[in-house]
């Protein structure tokens, strides 16, 4: 005899694009009420997704909303795309209202603000409010970096900037490139990228490499990021590194500060799924005062899940 099952209702969005089939794929639960913490990791391995994100009932003072996010291979205290993809699903289902300027996601970092604009009742954008960045010390093996990523030494080196490892509220190993196509052609090498971060003392982190040449469209930087610890080969769009990608560029001046406040990240399109995420570093005094990274979504499809 078959055991009883519940079902649950889940969207299918398309983060950080305005296209369908483009940007990053994200499952989102809109009640995971029910749902152990074993559960939610197995369906998030079942999708097979970069992540997917439960909704559950708030537990802070000052949240609307828990939101639970998980790679298919652990949970994470906080991720740019499901937390903007979540704010288009709770929209789609009209648990938010279009009157609703904003709403607070119960995050693993902690409550974290999400402010929505809207275009003829239906939402139309959604920028991330991020934590403030903490700056490891930069990392003087430019040869080490580039062999992880199968580069020759003067792709990293030559750019003049240092790899970091940046985190606001996830921790990134940033590898600065020369040009988009040595970004293109690079390749996660997991051995010598091990041995990277033994000789570094780097904890096992995402790698998120990236390139400010010019490529005659509107982004301000060009972005890959590998994450095989965290079950993902490749990401097409990864919003937790953005704010922290656009800190790193503005503590190293490789961005001017007014630029800061309206930067754009082209990621995902060596995969054939350009993603386009807005970061706006706000700056008081030569200091960050501000993160947010922004973008659109779609929705793909919707459907019914048992367990």
């Amino acid at each position: 005899m078959l055991s009883p099952v519940k079902s649950y209702r889940y969207f299918h969005l398309d983060v950080f694009t305005e296209r369908r089939f483009g940007g990053n794929q994200l499952a989102v639960f809109t009640d995971g009420r029910g749902l152990s913490t074993d559960l939610m990791q197995t369906i998030a391995k079942e999708m097979n997704f970069s992540e997917s994100a439960f909704v559950l009932p708030p537990e802070r003072a000052g949240s609307d909303a828990r939101l639970r996010i998980f790679t298919p291979a652990e949970e994470l205290p906080m991720a740019g795309h499901p937390t903007i993809g979540a704010a288009f699903a709770l929209a789609q289902c009209g648990v938010i209202d279009p009157r609703c300027d904003r709403i607070v996601f119960d995050l693993g970092i902690g409550p974290t603000p999400v402010s929505l604009a809207w275009r003829n009742d239906a939402l139309s954008f959604a920028w991330m409010i991020q934590a403030m960045p903490t700056f490891g010390n930069a990392i003087a093996d430019p040869v080490g970096a580039s062999a992880a990523l199968r580069l020759p030494p003067p792709a990293v080196a030559g750019t003049g900037l240092p790899v970091q490892v940046v985190s606001c509220g996830v921790p990134f190993v940033f590898v600065p490139i020369a040009t988009r196509q040595a970004v293109d052609h690079a390749s996660l090498d997991q051995l010598a990228y091990h041995f990277f971060r033994y000789t570094n003392s780097i904890d096992e982190m995402p790698v998120f490499l990236f390139s400010l040449e010019s490529g005659g469209d509107k982004a301000t930087v060009y972005s890959r990021m590998f994450a095989p610890g965290l079950g993902i080969t490749e990401d097409p769009a990864t919003g937790g590194a953005s704010g922290a990608l656009g800190c790193y560029l503005v503590r190293h001046k490789a961005i001017s500060p007014d630029k800061a406040r309206a930067m754009l990240s082209l990621q995902g399109a060596k995969m054939g799924r350009p993603s386009y995420l807005h970061i706006a570093i706000g700056t008081e005094d030569g200091e960050i005062s501000s993160v947010r990274v922004g973008g659109e979504s779609v929705l793909a499809g919707e459907g019914t899940l048992y367990v």
